[in-house]
């Protein structure tokens, strides 16, 4: 493999990020996938049904970035675990919001302890304050 670490592409944080979201994502998705037979994708989905934002599909979309038939297809593929329900949306009747079953809720929280076990290990060469900051980063920019 080429050598990146010196190259003006890791100083560039579009680059460092997406590098960043390959190697976390691989390794979730690994993880997920032994030991639930989930990927990242749906464990997005699912952690924002399980939280009390009660979003709609097109929610889901946007803020995931991800087109109508994809969350489709990830909602069906929790729906039929019985993770997932579909349901009207109090605000506006013609959409559909997606909330997580209590059966979802402990999936939900089994599946977040090995995203974060899978952090703990993508991140290891990072000090507990680094990782902190890194997290407040994060958030900053993101939200």
């Amino acid at each position: 493999m080429a050598e990146f670490t010196s190259s003006e592409l890791a100083g560039q944080v579009q680059f460092l990020a997406a590098r960043l979201r390959s190697i976390g994502h691989s390794h979730a998705n690994r993880v997920l996938q032994e030991e639930m037979g989930l990927k990242v994708r749906q464990y997005s989905v699912l952690a924002l049904a399980a939280a009390d934002v009660n979003p709609s599909q097109r929610e889901l979309g946007d803020f995931l970035s991800l087109d109508p038939s994809q969350i489709v297809n990830l909602v069906d593929f929790l729906e039929k675990r019985g993770w997932v329900e579909r349901q009207v949306d109090p605000r506006d009747r013609r959409s559909r919001i997606v909330i997580a079953t209590p059966q979802g809720q402990d999936a939900y929280r089994r599946a977040r302890a090995l995203t974060m076990a899978s952090d703990d290990v993508v991140l290891a060469a990072l000090t507990s304050d680094e990782r902190q900051e890194l997290s407040r980063l994060l958030e900053k920019v993101a939200f």
